[in-house]
């Protein structure tokens, strides 16, 4: 498999935030997100087996926990990817796939926890969602949304409801998407969508759906990788 990075962090995201987790960061991506923070994933890297990452992912955390196989887009390297969930799965780890959605994912293992980000107007990458991906969805996996604008926020509402995502799925999450060139300063300020007026979004509208803040980026300073 073709990897970028392999590190032991607090899970940023999702509603695993705050737990230890070791994330197997894997290159390439198909889209190209205006708000993305990890293009560095977009080529490079360094060949390793599956052995050699198991391995890798068992020294930094030898009694079990959380893993989470990530990109650029995972699923690119879907044979492989696949492979290696089944492997870690075996040896008792918690396994989440962060992902587009814009891969089938009925291959994905059952036990997998599949962290979906459906892209909003503002990505650029709008409508690369594929739909049929709905049904390989159950409760213990996550819809996630970065949301860049009102607009951003309008299309995951509606989406949310349109497709019964509540009924669906686990957490529904909406998250405002940060700047690319955030540094420095550990705060709210790089918030492309300030927390607050998507909080009052939400509330007005009665969404039932979680906010969140990818606290990794208020923990550590939001250009710093590896984290």
């Amino acid at each position: 498999m073709q990897i970028i990075e392999i590190y032991k962090s607090l899970q940023g995201e999702s509603s695993y935030t705050g737990l230890p987790c070791v994330f197997v960061r894997l290159a390439g991506c198909n889209l190209r997100c205006s708000w993305c923070d990890s293009e560095y994933t977009f080529k490079g890297g360094q060949r390793m087996s599956l052995e050699e990452i198991e391995a890798e992912v068992h020294r930094l955390s030898p009694e079990g926990g959380l893993v989470e196989i990530t990109g650029g887009e995972p699923l690119l390297q879907e044979r492989e990817a696949i492979a290696l969930m089944g492997r870690l799965l075996a040896v008792g780890y918690t396994v989440l796939l962060e992902t587009s959605g814009e891969r089938p994912l009925e291959s994905v293992p059952a036990a997998v926890v599949k962290v979906v980000d459906v892209k909003c107007p503002a990505s650029g990458e709008g409508d690369t969602f594929r739909m049929e991906n709905l049904a390989a969805l159950g409760r213990q996996d996550e819809v996630k949304f970065v949301i860049a604008s009102r607009q951003d926020y309008e299309f995951a509402r509606d989406f949310i409801r349109q497709h019964g995502l509540n009924a669906r799925v686990g957490p529904v999450i909406l998250s405002p998407a940060f700047r690319k060139d955030a540094s420095g300063s550990r705060d709210a300020s790089h918030c492309m969508v300030d927390p607050q007026h998507l909080a009052e979004w939400m509330l007005a509208d009665g969404l039932n759906a979680r906010l969140g803040l990818q606290i990794h980026k208020f923990i550590w300073e939001p250009e710093r990788k590896g984290v």
